[in-house]
């Protein structure tokens, strides 16, 4: 039997624009409804493998029922403005796609789906209904199911529903969902109903009785309590009406046959385009889509790039015509002398198995099976030959590999991408050229259309593939190079990120020695305090269980123990972190509980992960991310070091495990509330400037200040609540969590905050002005210009828009922070070579730095730590880093 699909298409994009955080491209078109909307389809397909589909939308138009109500749905809000500026772009996507889009004046979604599923019950064909709203459960027969869509946790889900399960649930029939409406009414359509008559009631009432008219057939024969009898005779009039309101028509005039609605070939080139200007890379590859090749760029491929004036070097969009030469070691060496080249990688990891090489319009490529490879590449690489490229810290990294000094990178695509549009999941070359910027990839002579046909699933590319991408680089870095320079960041890329990369592949390839041994014996310390605190959660449950089941968890303290529950999930009653803390002082299991996940997860996330991820010469060697975050900051990974817990007793002792090799010191500086004096700077607030330059304890003045105390009557207690407004104040945080925080009112916390904005009126101004520049300008800037965009200031939503201040208030403070720690390391980098040192630098977390380096040049490697670091930004509030040193991590901080 034939199966259609039929698509609630505004309830479904509105469930998916809610449960997914806002997302926006790189120009502030937000994407979030459209995103998880196709989540949400694409599930559907795998799972009702369709033959026809249809998406129903509603218009702005008013239907057949506001004529027969003026109040209906009259309270309800309009959508906000960044769900309906998604609306167009999906009918684009979906008929680019194939798929037809229903919709009527007069008629909601939920008509079209009423018609569609009653010519399908007519026609014999099986009808599956997608919405985000329960209006449809009405419709579900024997030929048609429902299934009640939403996403959670940024995943889609679905609940089917049948005529059984709607008996099951609700204990009528479908077509009765009608009557209980009637009676119940619907606040969010504002359909009146009975006054007075709730859910319950009205389903008692169907259930024993069928139907409105049957109810009031026999009103004055029955027996009814609680005045539910006088309540339905006042309201009669609305009862009926309020019945034709909630019923869905099913004879919408729809002029077209449900074989219509077998998708239609899609036009690829044009989804392509489409979804690359959303910056959908993941459903780009989910499509399994390539980028449209050869020709010259349609009028959709350069009308944006026409709108506005291209500024920077000149090229030409793309090239049109370039001659490629594969494996040929003579052309790969001939074309590699400058003085500008463009060179596009194909990698294994840290290895380079091929290169492009292009300059005007000539590419050569060669791989590693040519004998000669690597001694080229070498050659090049180290040349002063300045090179632009897709991925210089990979480069930099076959460079520490093989022993080659890597000279002259001047342009890096990813990098660039990123300071342009740091909301960005991905920086793929061929979106960023075909889809953003309307690059049109040029004939490649000597290529045929098959040979680079296809997304190659690894970063080792074929040379033919990696032809085609070195003929967008070079267009694609004009661009973006352009693009830097009119956004004002071309200064932060060559200064700090560019010259950045060299210096985080040399901390990857350096590594940090790693005590195996004691790391080991560690865990087994964890596993018998696991053990002890199993028994006692034992003893208090009066029953073995499995603690790191929720299911069994939640039986244990909710139904054995008898606790108050606190938040309802899917499977039961929740024993998340925050229900536990809440619990505390009920009873003795619930500590001991958070105290067994403590070293939990000590023992399977740093002990065992550590001890699975050492390499060969003992060092664990962690990846820096460059691209990952909104602020500027430098991410960790695999494993993540900047993530080893420092705030608790037992956490911290891990730090123990990482030291220095055999005749060597670790060197430790970190900067002293760097973002407090970052604040201090850019608010131009005078009392605290005065304070950091006096080398005041800040907390301690704020807390005389806020409680008005001289300095000497300061408590600890006082010091700390301030401390906690002076680094909470930077976030933008409210009463409410300060209060939460410190323990205190939230009429306490608020004075706390009042105190502290009323003593540092520069910062109220800086909050204030950087609000309002940013509502206005779209986005926040660091002190060297770096950009964030902050679509959230322009939401309806309250709550969103609260965030969206949050972040405008606090992204210059962190963000400046982080590109003056990025600085410091060039710095200490740089002259540590420069003075020929064998001393390294290691790590990087947050505000710290860790050089490593043999015990005799140890005094002036710290002294190098220490100049390079106060001298990494002349603040009116002087940096000041604080070095020790030790022989683990742990006697260095």
């Amino acid at each position: 039997m034939k199966k259609l699909l039929a698509v609630d298409a505004n309830s479904v994009i509105n469930r998916a624009f809610y449960g997914i955080k806002l997302l926006t491209t790189k120009d502030g078109s937000f994407t979030n409804g459209i995103y998880g909307f196709l989540n949400i389809f694409f599930k559907l397909l795998e799972e009702v493998n369709p033959d026809m589909v249809a998406f129903a939308f509603d218009l702005k138009a008013p239907t057949f029922r506001h004529q027969m109500y003026d109040g209906y749905k009259a309270q309800r809000k309009g959508m906000p403005d960044e769900l309906a500026s998604q609306l167009v772009p999906l009918k684009e996507l979906l008929s680019a796609m194939g798929y037809r889009i229903l919709e009527l004046q007069g008629y909601e979604a939920d008509d079209i789906l009423g018609t569609l599923a009653e010519r399908c019950c007519k026609g014999g064909f099986q009808c599956v209904i997608a919405t985000g709203d329960r209006d449809s459960l009405q419709l579900v027969d024997d030929c048609v199911t429902v299934r009640l869509t939403s996403t959670k946790m940024g995943r889609p889900e679905s609940v089917v529903y049948d005529t059984a399960a709607i008996q099951d649930k609700y204990g009528v029939t479908p077509p009765q969902l009608i009557e209980v409406k009637a009676l119940m009414g619907d606040p969010s359509d504002n359909i009146p109903g009975v006054a007075g008559i709730g859910e319950k009631t009205a389903l008692d009432l169907i259930k024993e009785h069928g139907t409105l008219a049957a109810i009031y057939d026999k009103l004055q024969e029955l027996e009814m309590r609680g005045g539910v009898k006088a309540k339905l005779e006042k309201d009669r009039e609305m009862a009926f009406l309020s019945r034709k309101l909630a019923e869905i028509d099913r004879n919408v005039p729809l002029n077209v046959e449900l074989t219509e609605l077998i998708p239609d070939q899609m036009d690829a080139g044009t989804v392509y385009r489409q979804l690359s200007r959303l910056e959908m890379a993941s459903v780009i590859k989910r499509l399994g889509l390539v980028p449209p090749t050869g020709g010259a760029p349609s009028e959709a491929d350069t009308k944006d790039a026409a709108e506005e004036p291209f500024v920077g070097t000149t090229a030409t969009p793309a090239l049109a015509g370039v001659r490629v030469t594969l494996g040929d070691p003579t052309a790969f060496g001939r074309l590699a002398v400058g003085p500008v080249l463009d060179l596009f990688c194909g990698f294994d990891g840290a290895e380079i198995r091929s290169a492009a090489i292009g300059v005007g319009g000539e590419i050569a490529c060669l791989d590693d099976t040519d004998p000669a490879f690597h001694s080229l590449l070498a050659a090049f690489l180290s040349s002063e030959v300045a090179k632009r490229t897709n991925h210089s810290k990979k480069i930099y990294a076959y460079g520490y590999n093989h022993g080659s000094n890597i000279r002259n990178i001047i342009f890096d695509v990813e990098l660039s991408a990123y300071l342009l549009n740091p909301n960005a999941s991905e920086y793929d070359l061929e979106r960023l050229a075909i889809g953003e910027y309307g690059i049109a990839a040029p004939e490649l002579a000597g290529l045929s259309d098959v040979a680079i046909d296809g997304i190659s699933k690894t970063d080792n590319l074929s040379m033919e593939r990696l032809a085609y991408h070195a003929s967008l680089l070079g267009p694609l870095c004009d661009r973006l190079e352009a693009e830097l320079m009119k956004t004002e960041q071309l200064s932060l890329f060559r200064e700090i990120e560019l010259p950045l990369c060299r210096v985080l592949a040399s901390m990857e390839h350096v590594g940090f020695r790693l005590d195996t041994e004691g790391l080991a014996a560690f865990g087994r310390t964890l596993d018998g305090q696991l053990q002890e605190m199993t028994g006692r959660i034992y003893f208090s449950a009066g029953s073995e269980f499995n603690i790191n089941s929720p299911q069994q968890l939640s039986n244990i303290l909710f139904n054995e123990l008898g606790l108050p529950t606190r938040k309802k999930i899917k499977s039961g009653f929740s024993t998340d972190a925050e229900v536990l803390e809440s619990l505390k002082g009920k009873h003795p299991i619930i500590e001991d509980i958070l105290e067994y996940r403590k070293l939990a997860k000590l023992k399977s996330t740093y002990v065992e992960g550590l001890l699975r991820l050492v390499d060969g010469d003992g060092r664990v060697r962690t990846s820096f991310r460059q691209t990952e975050t909104r602020t500027g900051r430098i991410s960790s990974i695999e494993p993540n070091l900047q993530n080893i817990p420092v705030r608790t007793k037992l956490g911290s002792e891990l730090r123990k495990f990482f030291i220095a090799d055999e005749g060597h010191t670790l060197i430790d500086a970190d900067y002293s509330q760097i973002e407090l004096r970052v604040l201090a700077h850019i608010a131009g607030d005078e009392h605290m400037i005065e304070a950091f330059r006096n080398d005041e304890d800040i907390h301690t003045l704020t807390a005389s200040q806020v409680f008005h105390m001289p300095l000497s009557f300061v408590t600890p207690q006082m010091r700390s609540r301030a401390k906690a407004v002076n680094f909470g104040i930077v976030y933008g945080i409210g009463a409410f969590s300060l209060s939460q925080d410190i323990g205190v009112t939230v009429a306490e916390a608020d004075s706390y905050i009042k105190g502290y904005l009323q003593s540092y009126s520069g910062v109220k101004k800086y909050m204030d002005e950087t609000v309002a520049s940013a509502k206005q300008a779209g986005y926040v800037k660091t002190l060297y210009g770096r950009r964030r965009p902050v679509p959230e200031l322009s939401a309806q939503n309250h709550v969103t828009k609260m965030f969206g201040e949050r972040v405008a208030m606090n992204t210059p403070i962190q963000g400046t922070a982080a590109d003056i720690i990025k600085l410091a390391m060039i710095r200490v980098y740089n002259r540590l070579q420069a003075e020929g040192l064998a001393s390294r630098l290691i790590l990087q977390v947050h505000d710290e730095l860790i050089v490593e380096g043999p015990i005799p040049e140890a005094a002036r490697a710290g002294l190098i730590l220490h100049e390079e670091m106060e001298a990494a930004a002349m603040l009116s509030a002087p940096l000041r880093a604080d070095v020790n040193m030790g022989q683990s991590w742990y006697d260095a901080k």
